[in-house]
């Protein structure tokens, strides 16, 4: 059992839940703090027990069925890239059946999860949307290199999800009470679509040769990094921005922003167009750390 767990664990990169789930939870302090009468949950922390359950429930769940689906629709092209063959499916260590298994699983888990949230109705209504959109990006190579923004705006979902379900009732009153989260989910889509595109050069002249869509496919290695460059440069100016629209963010969120800016130049340091080696080096350790970093600096800046 504990085999088949750490196979299953693997294979959706289970670790990799790093990069999204600081968002919701930093999305989700902002919300509580941010006050009014639409909230979820008081700032009382006897309140929180029930809706931090269910971001942790539905963020896990949600990751997991959109992993275990990409792994699915993507086997065969999996099997045919030298650098993916490995992958458990190609392998065979596990089936078919058992991936689909998990997607289906885990999708209903994420589903029953926006239940905690109720009496706001907008998780639960939402829900299968958001799946659409989590299981869709699976596909987008094959028809658009946008799909590095599409896995962005997956990813960038999260602090807006758990900001919804933590404010629905104000949201649909007021949809501007919305803004924190859609600043923060912006800055987000950037970034995620920034070191997608960065992890991509490694499979450009396979994409190119198998007509998969990808910006360093179309565009070339070097002009690909030069966007990603760009995206990340985005990503800066709308975590600058956060502080209009939080005014509560002081001066830790601002340690914090150059050190998420050193992060990001050190990650570009990392890569280049005639050496490649050092990619997981630079989508790994840098931005497993940045999301860390924010959060710790906001939850620091609100609550200390």
């Amino acid at each position: 059992m504990a085999a088949t767990l750490r196979t299953y664990l693997a294979l959706v990169r289970f670790s990799h839940t790093v990069f999204a789930l600081p968002f919701a939870v930093m999305a989700a302090l902002v919300a509580v703090a941010w006050g009014g009468d639409g909230g979820m949950v008081a700032t009382q922390p006897s309140t929180w027990l029930r809706p931090a359950a269910g971001i942790l429930v539905c963020m896990v769940a949600a990751r997991t069925a959109a992993m275990a689906f990409n792994r699915l629709v993507d086997r065969a092209i999996d099997a045919a890239n030298p650098r993916t063959a490995s992958r458990h499916l190609p392998r065979g260590d596990v089936t078919t059946a058992q991936v689909l298994a998990l997607v289906v699983g885990s999708s209903l888990v994420f589903v029953a999860g926006t239940l905690l949230f109720l009496p706001n109705w907008l998780p639960v209504a939402l829900s299968l949307p958001v799946l659409a959109w989590l299981l869709g990006y699976s596909y987008a190579k094959r028809f658009t290199s946008l799909a590095h923004l599409w896995l962005g705006a997956a990813l960038g979902l999260a602090p807006v999800a758990a900001w919804i379900a933590l404010r629905g009732a104000t949201v649909v009153r007021d949809p501007a009470d919305i803004l924190p989260a859609a600043v923060l989910g912006l800055a987000v889509t950037t970034w995620v679509a920034g070191f997608d595109i960065i992890y991509a050069c490694q499979d450009a002249v396979f994409d190119a040769a198998h007509g998969l869509h990808s910006v360093p496919a179309r565009i070339g290695v070097p002009r690909a990094l030069a966007r990603a460059r760009w995206l990340h440069v985005a990503t800066l100016i709308l975590l600058a921005a956060l502080p209009l629209v939080v005014p509560s963010l002081g001066a830790i969120f601002w340690v914090a922003w150059g050190v998420i800016a050193a992060l990001l130049i050190w990650e570009h340091s990392l890569v280049r167009a005639d050496d490649l080696s050092r990619v997981n080096e630079a989508f790994f350790t840098a931005n497993a750390v940045i999301g860390l970093v924010l959060l710790a600096a906001i939850a620091a800046d609100l609550w200390a």
